[in-house]
């Protein structure tokens, strides 16, 4: 038996036979040149359309966020845009149809990397839908899940949320991955599906031969076998019973609400009946603009996306870009360290005209929409910047200012922040990767990025005690919130409510109800005073026994 350690996203213990998942075909050669350059290009689309029309039939069979994930991944496969680059490439540089999508898309990739947060995750559906059309234009068998004629441990490199999004729980006893992170839309499908799972296993590949696997999630924990084991599912307990009221055993509040950023996103919140939006992603208006889009474009975009949500509460973040997320009319240049320049609300300070046509649009889509907005600064450090935010969104018209505090200076001034707005909501992801300075995209460095890290518990702590403090709530919108045991911890640190992708709702839900805020508040006490990641997610899941 071996041990190997990695990162718990999905909680359970599972072991039987594994099934690798095939691993990408070799980067394709840029010779020889095609002997019809024409023809060669001709062949992109129809075996775009293919990946994509498979896709589409996987998504006809599913609902819920597995539905959205591969309609979005079948739309990448038909992007104009990337399309018509791959065939230009092979036109104009002679290159092969499977060198120029691979070309292609590693520019798409590149530009959204660039763009850093949210965006930046979305490479690995890029790279996926790049994978899946080089295999269907050589005749190759794509990378992806096999299929599974008995239950099994699915081992992989990195799964695509496309390969994640329709897993069957009952052939399907556990996954483990070398690479990704607790972040992943991967991970939290595996929450959502309940099958336990464990990222960022560093060195599993090689551990040859693997004929079973001992997997627990809740700890990061992976033995592996040369020895066939005995198969074990894990007990994933009676389905989710939510009754759309957020809050704990004893009815302490808790806001239940959804990350969206599309009105495809608003739908499935509505849907898996989150209370409300937390976190409105405003970016998907400005990507591809070479000029700013005008306060009516912005407008209509916005108003969709609210529409849904009638009546109830939605936090829109204002724009979130920079010199680490360009965008071309921002002209921002180049900076040395671009993930700590010019980013964020320090956009607007030079240039407040973009925040204030974005306010006043957001502002006619609350009118429109009949939602009830508030808006929230994205990257904000400093009290001053807080209370800057803060006047020129009153002066738009609109009712509450608040700002994200993902910038560990914010944390250590949460009660002069908070004096100055009306609430804040504490961005995980990003301010676990300013607090270890560590890249939240690196699979190497997932385990510091792990939300159950102490030193982050401490810092979402602090928040929690200055809202309480002021009055004001306290918000959680990064992925932390889509774990069922950390809400729990979250909530009893302190947080007032929880955001998180649509496909976590109802078990988060679910599960906070489950103990009295007491319960919470010890476990909360537990998980931060614990040496180490590990320990804090074992801390918490004994008290809560």
């Amino acid at each position: 038996m071996s041990l190997f350690t990695g990162v718990g996203v999905s909680s359970g213990r599972a072991s039987g036979p594994v099934a690798r998942v095939a691993e990408a075909l070799p980067e394709p050669a840029a010779t020889p040149a095609p002997a019809d350059a024409a023809a060669e290009a001709r062949r992109i689309r129809p075996a775009a359309e293919a990946v994509a029309n498979r896709l589409f039939e996987r998504a006809g069979v599913v609902g819920g966020e597995a539905k959205a994930v591969l309609e979005t991944t079948a739309a990448m496969a038909l992007d104009p845009a990337l399309l018509s680059q791959a065939e230009q490439l092979v036109t104009n540089n002679a290159l092969p149809a499977p060198r120029a999508v691979h070309e292609a898309a590693n520019g798409f990739a590149d530009a959204l990397r660039n763009a850093g947060g949210y965006l930046a995750e979305r490479v690995r559906d890029i790279h996926d839908v790049r994978d899946r059309v080089i295999a269907e234009l050589l005749g190759a068998t794509p990378p992806g899940v096999p299929d599974l004629d008995r239950p099994s441990v699915l081992l992989a490199r990195d799964l695509a949320p496309a390969d994640t999004a329709d897993l069957d729980p009952r052939l399907v006893l556990a996954l483990v991955t070398e690479e990704g992170g607790p972040t992943s839309h991967t991970a939290i499908l595996a929450r959502a599906l309940g099958i336990p799972a464990v990222v960022a296993a560093r060195g599993i590949l090689a551990a040859a031969p693997v004929v079973g696997v001992l997997d627990g999630g809740a700890t990061g924990s992976v033995e592996t076998s040369g020895e066939p084991v005995r198969t074990r599912a894990a007990e994933r307990g009676r389905g989710v019973d939510w009754n759309g009221a957020g809050g704990t055993a004893d009815g302490h509040a808790v806001s239940i609400v959804a990350n969206v950023g599309s009105a495809v996103d608003a739908r499935l919140a509505v849907e898996a009946g989150a209370q409300g939006v937390g976190l409105f992603r405003t970016e998907f208006c400005y990507l591809g603009a070479d000029e700013e889009p005008d306060v009516r474009t912005q407008r209509a975009a916005y108003a969709e996306v609210l529409s849904p949500f009638e009546g109830r509460p939605v936090v829109v973040r204002t724009l979130d870009a920079g010199a680490d997320k360009p965008l071309s009319f921002l002209d921002m240049g180049t900076e040395p360290n671009p993930a700590l320049g010019v980013r964020g609300l320090r956009v607007c300070f030079e240039r407040p005209g973009v925040l204030d046509r974005q306010l006043e649009a957001i502002a006619g889509a609350e009118q429109d929409s009949g939602a009830k907005v508030s808006v929230m600064a994205p990257m904000v450090a400093t009290a001053d910047e807080a209370a800057w935010f803060a006047d020129r969104v009153r002066a738009a018209g609109l009712g509450r200012a608040g700002v994200m505090i993902e910038v560990p200076a914010a944390a250590l001034t949460a009660d002069e922040v908070l004096d100055a707005v009306d609430f804040v909501s504490v961005g995980t992801n990003d301010l676990a990767q300013y607090v270890f300075a560590a890249d939240r995209m690196s699979g190497a460095l997932a385990g510091l990025n792990d939300p159950w890290q102490p030193a982050l518990l401490r810092l979402v702590a602090l928040i929690g005690q200055a809202g309480h403090r002021l009055g004001k709530p306290v918000g959680v919108c990064g992925e932390a919130a889509s774990d069922p045991l950390l809400a729990g911890v979250l909530a009893g640190l302190g947080v007032s409510s929880l955001s998180m992708g649509a496909a976590a709702v109802p078990a988060v839900g679910s599960a906070l109800a489950a103990h009295p805020l007491v319960a919470y508040q010890k476990a909360a006490e537990e998980a931060k005073n614990a040496p180490n990641a590990a320990r804090a997610r074992e801390a918490a899941f004994a008290t809560l026994q």
